[in-house]
């Protein structure tokens, strides 16, 4: 890593008298030779990235976020930047654009959102990064190189658990998903963002509303995470600069598409998927919202039932357990097939001393789920349950 940084840097340190202040992309751009640079060393990164497991599969949301960045820029600008939109698995707060158009969204961010007008204004945000070639200015920069690498240094170490992603982002990745861009890049990536938005016929009053959403759980949370929307000062420099740009540009708007059904239909799967994976960060509350926001979207789910059940029975703090049974019996009274509801209960039997309940749920839930990862520990239990006990 520290490699590939030190190269990085003297590929621009040769560079360094070249002009920081470049237009913006349009269909008579010529790139130049380290831009081209940036760009080959971009998709080496993309490639990692996408060999690793953390992409997230899903070929229909990965259309239809494809489609909304498309509504927002103009074909000659996507002939000379292919932007191409994926989701990664993390349940963190970010987004980030590659200054060859990749842009990757974290199942985290994407599911806070509201409506298509909120993800409109995310996606119009990282694209103008890529179309205003923030990233080779800022490289070209010299007064911000020494800063970057220290920075870069420095954030790295302190991403504990997570260091391992900034790994698979690589250098540039890094930059975009952590360290960020100047003030100024950022404020005009709104500005700019902003208006593909408006331009785009989406709701501008949709704009600040998904900055505010994960501002409040940055505060509620009370964490510092390690990636660019995960910052209290970042986020409360969007909220002003968007609601600034709501009183400055919107009047006489008259469309205002929102879409949020449409929107969350499509991301249903993944509000689940990212509950289940904030559960397993200890993220109670928040793994929570997420279960509810899914049962709003899909009202009878065993399988949102029994998440929810996981959820309580973990925290374990006054009642939950009993709750979590309560859970656990409306799962298996939506669906007796689904196997995780029966291991949840028999696994409260079983804390509860209750034998024979718990080995009758246990071996249930294994015969409904012949392969499970879990299957040696299970056994185990009912080994134990063998004896009986009270009722």
């Amino acid at each position: 890593m520290r490699y590939a940084v030190f190269v990085l840097f003297l590929c621009f340190m040769i560079t360094g008298c070249a002009t920081t202040n470049l237009p913006p992309v349009t269909k008579d751009s010529k790139f130049e030779e380290d831009e081209k640079r940036l760009w080959l060393r971009s998709e080496e990164e993309q490639k990692a990235l996408n060999r690793s497991g953390i992409i997230y599969r899903d070929e229909d949301l990965d259309a239809y976020l494809n489609g909304i960045a498309r509504k927002l820029q103009p074909p000659e600008v996507y002939a000379r930047i292919p932007f191409q939109v994926n989701v990664i698995k993390n349940n963190l707060l970010n987004a980030f654009a590659y200054p060859n158009g990749a842009i990757y969204v974290h199942t985290g961010i994407l599911a806070r959102m509201d409506n298509e007008a909120q993800l409109a204004t995310l996606l119009a945000h990282e694209m103008t990064h890529a179309t205003h070639r923030h990233m080779i200015e800022q490289f070209r920069d010299v007064k911000n190189k020494t800063a970057f690498l220290a920075t870069l240094q420095v954030t790295t170490a302190g991403l504990g658990g997570y260091g391992s992603l900034a790994i698979l982002l690589g250098t540039i990745g890094t930059v975009a998903a952590v360290t960020g861009y100047s003030r100024e890049h950022e404020a005009e990536a709104d500005r700019e963002g902003f208006r593909l938005m408006l331009n785009a016929g989406y709701d501008p009053t949709e704009a600040p509303k998904l900055f505010l959403h994960l501002k409040k759980e940055v505060e509620e949370e009370k964490t510092k995470e390690p990636f660019f929307f995960g910052t209290h000062p970042r986020l409360t420099d969007r909220v002003e600069n968007y609601e600034t740009l709501l009183k400055t540009h919107s009047q006489g708007h008259q469309e205002s598409i929102q879409n949020t059904e449409i929107f969350l239909g499509k991301i249903r799967r993944v509000i689940l998927d990212n509950a289940r994976d904030d559960l397993k960060a200890g993220r109670f509350k928040i793994a929570e919202r997420g279960v509810e926001k899914y049962s709003k979207i899909e009202s009878e789910s065993a399988e949102a039932y029994c998440l929810l059940g996981d959820i309580r029975h973990q925290r374990g703090e006054v009642n939950d357990v009993e709750t979590a049974k309560d859970h656990y019996q409306r799962a298996i009274s939506i669906n007796s097939s689904y196997p995780d509801s029966h291991k949840g209960i028999g696994l409260i039997h079983y804390k509860r001393k209750e034998k024979t309940l718990a080995k009758k749920a246990l071996e249930l839930y294994l015969s409904l789920s012949p392969q499970a990862s879990d299957r040696a520990f299970i056994e185990e239990y009912i080994h134990q349950c063998q004896e009986g006990g009270k009722e």
